[in-house]
């Protein structure tokens, strides 16, 4: 399921990379109202992982380096 302020879902995204198959990225972008770098950005995921690379992927970051550690948390 896409998240609300998603443009496209899943399959809205299968589409438009279907369609730079036989046509220029920057034309179906345009088309789409997205920009060049985020078609390439999935036109890239799907050729490296198939239809899971269209799905949505979390906006929170993969570590935390400033995080407070745990011993002064509790402090």
């Amino acid at each position: 399921m896409s998240h609300a302020s998603a443009p496209l879902t899943a399959a809205g995204r299968l589409r438009l990379v279907t369609r730079c198959q036989t046509r220029p990225i920057a034309h179906v972008a345009a088309e789409a109202g997205v920009s060049r770098q985020c078609l390439s950005k999935w036109v890239n995921r799907y050729r490296a992982s198939g239809d899971a690379g269209l799905l949505d992927r979390s906006s929170a970051p993969h570590s935390s380096p400033s995080q407070t550690p745990d011993g002064v948390v509790e402090l």
